[in-house]
């Protein structure tokens, strides 16, 4: 079993917060062990909760046409959410929530070591840029630790409020060149609040 497949394992049993009670499925993430990106969305709805797959509803098929414009297929990146199960009507996940699943996030960030964390809504941005405004740093590369992380809104809020489509396809256009200087400092070392510093 994979370091992956282990925290799916746990993600499915999981009772660490109350999502757990009204769940019909978790929605761990899917994609392969190696992939370059990593898309971090908010939370399960509908659609996802009944498959258990990441994406699957109406954002899932605006990502899936977002990674088509630069060439990607889903099957190529790491697709998962800050909270792995989904909040009662869709409401936005709570502080605890987030801190209940976050550990989550964090191994599988780890196991898959990826050049590049995209960040999908100002959830899954706040795990990385606590301190920041989607608005004012979508599109815009962070180095976070060990990750280089790059914030763009989420294709839902795209799908809701049409004056964000083609900042979200602007952003999306983005990504072969962020993934490109990424893999370029990926020896880089960040020095303490690198969180704060924009190094493209």
């Amino acid at each position: 079993m994979t370091e992956l497949e282990r925290i799916a394992m746990e993600v499915r049993a999981c009772t660490l917060c109350l999502l757990h009670r009204g769940r019909t499925r978790a929605v761990p993430g899917e994609g392969p062990e190696n992939a370059a990106i990593v898309f971090v969305g908010e939370a399960p709805g509908f659609h996802e909760d009944q498959q258990g797959r990441p994406f699957v509803g109406a954002a899932g098929q605006f990502l899936e046409e977002l990674l088509a414009s630069i060439g990607l297929r889903r099957d190529q990146v790491y697709i998962t959410n800050i909270v792995k199960c989904r909040p009662p009507q869709n409401r936005d996940p709570l502080p605890d929530e987030i801190a209940a699943c976050s550990p989550y996030l964090e191994r599988q960030l780890a196991a898959i070591r990826p050049k590049l964390v995209v960040t999908l809504g100002r959830f899954s941005m706040a795990h990385f840029l606590p301190r920041a405004r989607i608005s004012d740093v979508h599109g815009q590369p962070h180095r976070v630790g060990p990750w280089v992380c790059y914030p763009v809104y989420h294709p839902a809020a795209a799908l809701h409020q049409p004056s964000l489509r083609r900042a979200v396809e602007e952003d999306f256009r983005r990504i072969p060149q962020v993934l490109a200087e990424a893999e370029r400092v990926a020896e880089y070392q960040p020095p303490p609040q690198a969180e704060q510093l924009r190094l493209f």
